[in-house]
C-alpha cells in the first residue's frame, strides 16, 4: 500500500499546499481520501488526473471535498471523452451538496460521472482495500478512516476533536495521518480539532506505528504542532504532513 500527501493544508490552503487529499495505492487501484481545495492541481503533480477509481470523503466542509467539483469538469469534459464512472462514498447527502457546489439543477449530469454512495459507520470493500469507518467528533457528520490492505493498515482521522472511536481506528496501525488543527491554548473551542500533543496522546493509546500530522492551518507555527506532538508521551516517529511525501507501507 503506498500512501501520497496530495494536500495536507487545514481549513483553507496554504502558500505550500492545497487542503486535504491522500492518495492510496494498491493493486493497481487509486483511491483518494478527501479532495478539499486545490487538489486538483496538486494530484497532477504525482498521478494521471483521470486514473483515480474510487473518491471517499471523511466529511462535507470546503477544505475536504470542495475539489469534487472541478474534478467532475476534468472527467465529464475532457478531450478523448467521459472518463469512466467512478464511486463516490460520503456522509448522507454528499451528492445533493456537490451538485449545489456547483450549482447544477438536480439532475442526472453529475450522477453520470460519479456513484454516490452513502457512508456507515462499519467496514466497507474499496477495491483491494477494507476500510472501517466510524463517527467522529465533529460539529457535522464526519468519519475516521481505517484503510487495511496486504496486512497493513493506514488510519486517517478526517477532522475530530478528542475522540475515543479514533483511538480504536488507529489501534496497532502501520501509519496513522492525524489532523493536529490547533495549537495548545486555553480558550479551544471544545470538539473541532486536535492539537499536536492530542493526536500524540491518541497515537499512544492505539500503539500506533508513525504518526504523521495532518491538517496544519497556514497561520500556526508547525515547529510547535511538532513539538507539542513529541512532549505526548508518543514513543513512535512523528512526522509533519508534506505535499509530495511517499509511505510505502
Amino acid at each position: 500500500m503506498r500512501v501520497t500527501v496530495i494536500g495536507c493544508s487545514g481549513s483553507f490552503p496554504g502558500p505550500d499546499s492545497p487542503a486535504s487529499s491522500y492518495l492510496v495505492e494498491a493493486d493497481g487501484f487509486s483511491l483518494l481520501l478527501d479532495m478539499g481545495n486545490g487538489a486538483v492541481g496538486s494530484l497532477q503533480r504525482f498521478h494521471d488526473v483521470l486514473d483515480i477509481d474510487a473518491i471517499c470523503f471523511s466529511h462535507l466542509h470546503p477544505d475536504h471535498c470542495l475539489d469534487l467539483t472541478v474534478y467532475w469538469i476534468a472527467r465529464t469534459y475532457c478531450p478523448d471523452g467521459p472518463a469512466p464512472r467512478i464511486p463516490v462514498y460520503g456522509p448522507s447527502g454528499t451528492a445533493e451538496h456537490m451538485i449545489k457546489a456547483y450549482q447544477l439543477e438536480p439532475n442526472p449530469a453529475m450522477a453520470s460521472t460519479f456513484e454516490f454512495r452513502t457512508l456507515e459507520p462499519g467496514p466497507i470493500r474499496i477495491g483491494p482495500f477494507t476500510v472501517s469507518t466510524a463517527l467522529v467528533n465533529h460539529p457535522v457528520e464526519a468519519y475516521g478512516l481505517r484503510v487495511e490492505h496486504g496486512g497493513k493498515v493506514l488510519t486517517y482521522s478526517g477532522d475530530t476533536g478528542v475522540c475515543e472511536a479514533l483511538v480504536e481506528l488507529a489501534r496497532d496501525c502501520d501509519l496513522f495521518l492525524c489532523e493536529a488543527g490547533f495549537e495548545q491554548r486555553d480558550d479551544l473551542p471544545p470538539d473541532m480539532h486536535l492539537t499536536g500533543r492530542e493526536a500524540g496522546e491518541h497515537a499512544a493509546r492505539a500503539g500506533a506505528g508513525t504518526l504523521v500530522l495532518t491538517h496544519l492551518l497556514p497561520w500556526n507555527d508547525p515547529a510547535q504542532t511538532l513539538a507539542e506532538a513529541k512532549a505526548s508521551g508518543f514513543g513512535g516517529p512523528i512526522e509533519l504532513a508534506e505535499v509530495g511525501t511517499v509511505y510505502d507501507l
